[in-house]
């Protein structure tokens, strides 16, 4: 079949719950990914923040060949070497003491929400408490992690979401104050938004509600599923201000590809809140999913990715500020590290489009912001090609 049969075959066959680009991805090598008819790409998105190590990694991917000839599932009944090993290396990196594994950022935080309650529930037997969230976070799509994510567009058509939900501002302590009762139970945000347009908590901010929640005996819920992983230049985003989150969602290139996230606690939380029997999954934690965050966390530490992050994440910064300043059209550059956004003053789908047509991968955050969160082995090469693709992109306007 060719590439535009498949796509017509998709358009009859999967539920349209996607806008997805004309173009059927093949297969991928290093940070390039070709089509069906051997376009090749370079790719700024990598999977949406997913595929940090890039594509064909030998060594990820003989380790996930050999799980499979051991075992690919059992079950949560029963213990397996890769969960053990996996939890104890991403106590390690996160400075976290308790790991649930899941399948996704979204069921991460669905943990999060559910652990928060049941601590609360522990202190005083009720079940009214609520949730502090932010204005324009987002956490996923499914009930819980809706009713946390703070753009109305995405919940009117669900509604009623889960209850005794407030929204602040990021970056607003005062709002903050002006939604804590004492039916307060946590503090849930992104330490650095994305869907809602690469916005980083500041230290100020995230050292107030810590304090605030060590106050009041508040969980402080940080969300880093996509923006931790290293693409801050960090393990966690936190971790640069020395911020301790009570529990932390993680995902996306936690896996590299394969479908895996977790939330973790501390042991006041872990000891205090979900019991036997309050929570779990099929598939969480399983040998082959947990062998590749194994392999993950090794090669982070082998290939040096926090110093290549940091490093090529500040000359991507300043290829980007040159782009707003010479571009009218690009109100400025917000993000961190290899997690960055163009802030335009119109739509930037038909500039996405044409960066496609001319081999360049990217996604926007929101109608008005081109975002870059490209795999963390990308090198000083690869921004300059980039750089100069989104310029003819731009000027071609």
């Amino acid at each position: 079949m060719l590439m535009q049969e498949y796509i017509e075959e998709a358009e009859k066959a999967l539920l349209h719950t996607y806008n997805r680009y004309q173009v059927v991805l093949e297969k991928g090598e290093g940070v390039y990914l070709y089509d069906m008819e051997g376009k090749k790409y370079l790719d700024f998105v990598s999977g949406i923040a997913v595929f940090a190590l890039g594509y064909g990694n030998r060594e990820y991917n003989e380790a996930l060949k050999a799980q499979i000839d051991k075992i690919i599932h059992t079950s949560n009944y029963y213990y397996n070497v890769p969960a053990i090993e996996a939890a104890k290396l991403l106590k390690k990196v996160s400075g976290m003491d308790r790991v649930f594994f899941t399948n996704s950022g979204a069921e991460a935080v669905e943990g999060a929400i559910k652990a928060a309650r049941k601590y609360a529930y522990l202190k005083d037997g009720k079940t009214d408490h609520e949730i502090i969230a932010m204005n324009h976070s987002f956490h996923g799509r499914t009930m819980g992690a809706l009713s946390v994510t703070g753009n109305p567009h995405y919940r009117e058509a669900f509604e009623p979401m889960i209850g005794n939900i407030r929204f602040a501002q990021l970056n607003d302590f005062d709002s903050v104050m002006a939604n804590v009762n004492e039916k307060t139970c946590a503090v849930l945000l992104e330490t650095v938004q994305g869907e809602g347009g690469l916005y980083p908590a500041e230290e100020d901010f995230l050292q107030k509600l810590r304090k605030l929640c060590d106050e009041r005996d508040i969980l402080l819920i940080l969300d880093e599923i996509q923006c931790g992983m290293g693409r801050t230049g960090y393990f966690y985003a936190w971790q640069k201000f020395g911020v301790k989150p009570d529990i932390m969602t993680t995902a996306k290139a936690l896996g590299c590809g394969v479908p895996v996230g977790a939330f973790l606690m501390t042991e006041k939380v872990g000891q205090n809140s979900l019991k036997a029997g309050d929570h779990g999954t099929t598939y969480g934690g399983n040998p082959l999913a947990c062998a590749a965050i194994c392999k993950v966390l090794e090669l982070y530490e082998k290939e040096h990715i926090l110093e290549n992050v940091r490093e090529t994440g500040a000359y991507l910064e300043e290829k980007l500020d040159a782009l707003a300043a010479e571009f009218d059209i690009i109100e400025t550059r917000r993000g961190v590290g290899l997690m960055q956004g163009l802030v335009c003053k119109e739509p930037v789908g038909g500039i996405i489009n044409k960066a496609m047509e001319k081999g360049l991968i990217l996604i926007n955050a929101g109608s008005n912001i081109i975002r870059f969160v490209p795999a963390l082995i990308i090198s000083k090469e690869h921004v300059d090609e980039m750089t100069d693709i989104l310029r003819e992109c731009l000027s071609e306007r």
